[in-house]
C-alpha cells in the first residue's frame, strides 16, 4: 500500500517537528508513531528534506533512530550543539541523553 502525501499529512508531521523542545532530538521512526503512522519513518524524512517549502520548522532536531546526522545538512549538527544536545561522536547526537520523551 502506497501513502499518499497530502498537505494535511505534511502539516500533521510539521507540527510534531514544531513540538520538539530546544535541546532534545526525535527520531523519524518516533515521529511516524506519533501521527499514527508506525512503518512511515521514510516518508517522515521526505517531507523534512522538503519542509522548507512550507515555513519554518526545527527540522535539525530530527536525526535518526541511532542518532545519525541527515546525510547534506550541514549546518545540523552547529545547531544542535547550539542547543546543548550532547553527542556521542562527530556524526551521532547521544539518543540516552537528548531523545525527546514525549
Amino acid at each position: 500500500m502506497s501513502v499518499v502525501l497530502t498537505e494535511e499529512l505534511v502539516y500533521e508531521i510539521l507540527s510534531v517537528v514544531e513540538e520538539i523542545p530546544e535541546g532534545k532530538v526525535a527520531s523519524y521512526g518516533q515521529i511516524a508513531k506519533l501521527i499514527g503512522r508506525d512503518k512511515n519513518a521514510r516518508l517522515v524524512g521526505k517531507v523534512l528534506s522538503r519542509a522548507e517549502y512550507y515555513g519554518k520548522y526545527p527540522c535539525h532536531r530530527v536525526v535518526n533512530h541511532a542518532g545519525r546526522l541527515a546525510p547534506h545538512f550541514y549546518e545540523q549538527q552547529a545547531l544542535l550543539i547550539s542547543e546543548g544536545v550532547i553527542f556521542k561522536d562527530n556524526d551521532h547526537v547521544d539518543m540516552k541523553k537528548s531523545q525527546w520523551d514525549c
